[in-house]
C-alpha cells in the first residue's frame, strides 16, 4: 500500500510502507548480509589465486593451499599492509580495494531495500554489522598468520583498516536509501552545493587527464611493453598473472600520473618524476611503468596546460552559482578544497613501502599534490567565475545639486509667506551645497505643504459655492409655490363676489350671518382646491 512518509531530515515521499520484522528476522538479515560480504570477497580472491595458479608453469595447485593463500590476498584487498622477511608491503593494489568495496556495496544497499529501511538512524545496524563482522574477520585472520609464518600482519592495523574499508562502502550503499544524503545536503547553503558539485567533477576530469598522459605513455612506449612482457617466460600463467598485476596496480599508476599533470610528481626509490624535475635510475620491469619518460624531455612541461584547462572549466561552470562575484568565488574555492581533499586521499593510499631494495619507498606527495590542485583550481577558475558571470547593476548615488534655482527658492518662500525662509534661500552664490542644501530641503518641503493647504481650501469654497446654489435653487422653487397659491386665493376672490348676492351696503350676505369667512378664504372642502400644493 502507498502512503506518505516523512522521515526525519523532514522530506515526505511516497513510498511502499515497509514490512514489519520481527526481532528476530531483522538479525537474520543483518547477520546473512555481514557473513555474506565476507565470504563472497574471500571466495573472489581465492578464485583469482587459484586461476593464476593453476595456469602457471611451476606452481603446484591445491585447494588448501589456495585458501590459506587466500587469507592474506584478503587483507590486502582491505588495504591492510603485510610484513615479510624482506621488508613490509604498503605500496598495496586499488583495485582489489574498489572490488571489495562494491561487493559491500551492493550488500549494504541490498539489505536496506529488504529491511525497508528509510530513516537515517535506521542505517546504524547495517553499517555496523558489516564494518564489526569485516573487522573482527580481519583481526582474526592477522592473528592466526602469526608472527612466525611467511607473511605476517598486525591484527589491531587488519581490524581497523577492514572496518573503515568495509565501513565506508556500507554507508555509501544505503545514503541513498535511508535519507543521509538529504540530511548532509540540507545543511549546506546551494553555492556550497554547486562549489562540491564542481569539485567532484574536477577530481574525476583530474584523473581522467592523468588517465589520457599514461595512456600515450604506453603507446609511445609500446616496443618497452612488449619486451617486459617477453621476458617473464612467455607462458600463459606468467603473462596472466603480470598482466593480472599490472591491472591491480593500474589505479595507482593513475593517481601517480595526475600527480605528474599536477606538477608535484612521483618517486620510486631513489628515481624521481616530474614535468619540472627528474632523476633517473632503475625501476622494477613491470611493463606498467613503461609507460615513465627515460629523460626530462622539453614539451613535457607542456602537461601543466591540463590542470590550468580543468580550472578555467571549473570556473566556467560555476559562473552562475551566483549573484554576484564574492559568493562565485566561494562556491570555487569550495570546489578547489573538495578536490584538494580527494587527490590528498587517493594520493596517501596509492604509494607505501616496497620491501628493503632499491625501489623502496613509492611515493606520492599527498600534501603538494594537494596545494597544487587547489592552486590550479582556485586561480583560474576564480579568474573566470568573478568576470565570466553576470554582475549585479552598480547602484548610482544621486548627486547632490552644487548651486540651487533661486527662483524656485523664492516662489516657495511667497507661498508660504515666510520671512525666514526668504531670507534663509539667499541668492544664488550663498546657496552651496555646504550651507544651505539643508534650508532648501525644508522650503521645498514647506513649498509642498503650502499647496496642499491651498488645494484644500479652494476645495473647501468650491463645495461652499454648490451648496449655496443649491439653497438659492430650493428657494426658488419654493418662491414658485407661494406665487401660485397667491394667484389661487385671487381667483376664488373672484369667483365668490360674481356667486353670491351682495345687499345695498355691498356687504356680503354672509358675513353678516357670520358662517363665511371674513378673509374671503375658500372653502377647504374643494375638490379643485385639495389637489393644489400648498
Amino acid at each position: 500500500m502507498s502512503v506518505q512518509q516523512t522521515t526525519s531530515h523532514g522530506v515526505v515521499t511516497d513510498s511502499v510502507r515497509p514490512p514489519e520484522f520481527s526481532r528476530a528476522e531483522r538479525l537474520r538479515v543483518l547477520t546473512m548480509t555481514a557473513v555474506g560480504s565476507v565470504v563472497v570477497g574471500y571466495a573472489a580472491v581465492a578464485a583469482l589465486l587459484a586461476l593464476v595458479s593453476s595456469t602457471a608453469a611451476h606452481a603446484s595447485f591445491s585447494t588448501t593451499g589456495v585458501l590459506t593463500a587466500a587469507a592474506p590476498g584478503w587483507l590486502v584487498a582491505h588495504h591492510v599492509p603485510l610484513r615479510f622477511d624482506g621488508g613490509q608491503l604498503g605500496l598495496l593494489p586499488l583495485l582489489p580495494t574498489a572490488l571489495v568495496m562494491l561487493l559491500v556495496y551492493r550488500a549494504a544497499a541490498s539489505a536496506a531495500d529488504r529491511l525497508g529501511l528509510f530513516e537515517p538512524l535506521q542505517a546504524r545496524s547495517v553499517v555496523f554489522g558489516i564494518a564489526g563482522t569485516h573487522a573482527v574477520v580481519g583481526g582474526v585472520i592477522a592473528f592466526l598468520m602469526g608472527e612466525d609464518g611467511p607473511v605476517r600482519g598486525t591484527p589491531a592495523v587488519a581490524f581497523f583498516g577492514c572496518a573503515a574499508v568495509s565501513g565506508v562502502a556500507a554507508v555509501a550503499g544505503v545514503a541513498q536509501r535511508c535519507g543521509l544524503v538529504e540530511v548532509v545536503f540540507e545543511r549546506i547553503d546551494p553555492v556550497a552545493r554547486r562549489g562540491l558539485r564542481a569539485g567532484a567533477s574536477a577530481l574525476f576530469a583530474l584523473a581522467a587527464a592523468g588517465a589520457s598522459v599514461l595512456a600515450l605513455g604506453l603507446v609511445f612506449s609500446w616496443s618497452t611493453t612488449a619486451v617486459l612482457f617477453d621476458q617473464t617466460g612467455g607462458t600463459i600463467g606468467t603473462g596472466l598473472g603480470i598482466w593480472l598485476l599490472c591491472l591491480a596496480y593500474l589505479p595507482n599508476a593513475v593517481v601517480g600520473a595526475l600527480s605528474y599533470v599536477v606538477g608535484s610528481g612521483f618517486s620510486i626509490g631513489s628515481v624521481v618524476v616530474g614535468p619540472l624535475e627528474f632523476a633517473g635510475g632503475p625501476v622494477p620491469a613491470v611493463p606498467l611503468l613503461a609507460a615513465l619518460p627515460e629523460e626530462q624531455l622539453g614539451y613535457l612541461p607542456l602537461v601543466l596546460v591540463l590542470p590550468g584547462a580543468v580550472g578555467v572549466l571549473v570556473g566556467w561552470s560555476l559562473r552562475d552559482a551566483a549573484e554576484t562575484p564574492r559568493s562565485r568565488l566561494r562556491a570555487v574555492l569550495v570546489a578547489a578544497v573538495t578536490a584538494g581533499v580527494g587527490v590528498l586521499v587517493l594520493a596517501a593510499i596509492s604509494g607505501g613501502a616496497l620491501g628493503n631494495g632499491v625501489f623502496n619507498p613509492v611515493t606520492i606527495p599527498a600534501g603538494l599534490l594537494a596545494v597544487l590542485t587547489v592552486g590550479w583550481l582556485t586561480v583560474p577558475g576564480g579568474i573566470v567565475a568573478w568576470f565570466a558571470g553576470a554582475r549585479p547593476p552598480r547602484v548610482v548615488e544621486p548627486e547632490v545639486p552644487a548651486v540651487a534655482d533661486v527662483e524656485d527658492v523664492e516662489e516657495s518662500a511667497d507661498l508660504a509667506d515666510s520671512a525666514d525662509s526668504a531670507d534663509s534661500a539667499g541668492s544664488a552664490e550663498d546657496f552651496t551645497e555646504d550651507d544651505d542644501y539643508d534650508e532648501y530641503e525644508d522650503e521645498l518641503e514647506y513649498d509642498d505643504e503650502a499647496e496642499e493647504l491651498e488645494d484644500e481650501a479652494q476645495e473647501e469654497e468650491e463645495d461652499e459655492a454648490q451648496e449655496e446654489e443649491e439653497d438659492e435653487d430650493d428657494g426658488e422653487e419654493y418662491d414658485h409655490d407661494l406665487d401660485e397659491y397667491d394667484d389661487l386665493e385671487e381667483f376664488e376672490d373672484e369667483v365668490a363676489d360674481a356667486d353670491e348676492p351682495v345687499d345695498g351696503d355691498g356687504v356680503d350676505g354672509d358675513d353678516v350671518d357670520g358662517s363665511a369667512d371674513s378673509s374671503g378664504a375658500a372653502d377647504p372642502d374643494d375638490p379643485d382646491l385639495a389637489d393644489k400644493p400648498r
